[in-house]
């Protein structure tokens, strides 16, 4: 297992849409022990495939749940359903962040309940459904494998202090377009 350099918000694999995944190989079982070990380097909850800079459509998740363990696991060819009706935004409740966008929160308001659909590297059926976390986590991740950060989902002055912070950390200007974990914490990219 390795971890891999996070793609940041600039490089082309985050706004393009990711590819079924046809057969599970042992370079796809590589790529997704690398994704949990990045995602743990990294301190995420969840971490998609073009995150790492691999055009598959695969998520790895460990994310916290109100009782009991952590909610952990990948899904192969995720296909996302939002439950529930968004509550209105909460700028103190409803922050969200991302390794793609490291150090950076900006509040964004999400289905209150998720279900993906996929398959486990074996093939068995795999159904998580989550709500608060789990849920924001599951939409987050899909929404990347779509090509979506969640940036582009951001309205109003929101938006625009986002679009203010990203052009503040010179990301595009500067070329940065990956950061290693190993090496930086997310505050420092």
């Amino acid at each position: 297992m390795a971890v891999r350099p996070i793609t940041v918000i600039g490089h082309k694999a985050l706004h393009s849409p990711t590819k079924k995944v046809r057969e599970v190989t042992e370079e796809v079982r590589t790529l997704v022990a690398d994704m949990f070990e990045t995602m743990e380097a990294a301190e995420g909850v969840g971490l998609a495939a073009n995150q790492v800079a691999s055009r598959l459509r695969i998520f790895v998740y460990d994310c916290p749940v109100p009782e009991g363990p952590n909610a952990r696991g990948v899904v192969v060819n995720p296909v996302l359903e939002r439950l529930g009706t968004p509550a209105p935004l909460d700028p103190e409740e409803d922050g969200e962040g991302c390794l793609s966008v490291p150090g950076e929160w900006f509040p964004l308001a999400r289905h209150p309940r998720a279900r993906v659909t996929g398959t486990d590297l074996d093939g068995n059926e795999v159904v998580v459904e989550g709500e608060g976390l789990l849920a924001r986590c599951l939409q987050h991740e899909t929404d990347h494998l779509d090509g979506y950060l969640y940036l582009d989902r951001l309205t109003g002055p929101v938006k625009a202090e986002a679009r203010e912070a990203v052009k503040d950390r010179g990301w595009a200007d500067e070329g940065v377009l990956r950061w290693d974990p190993t090496s930086t914490t997310a505050d420092e990219v």
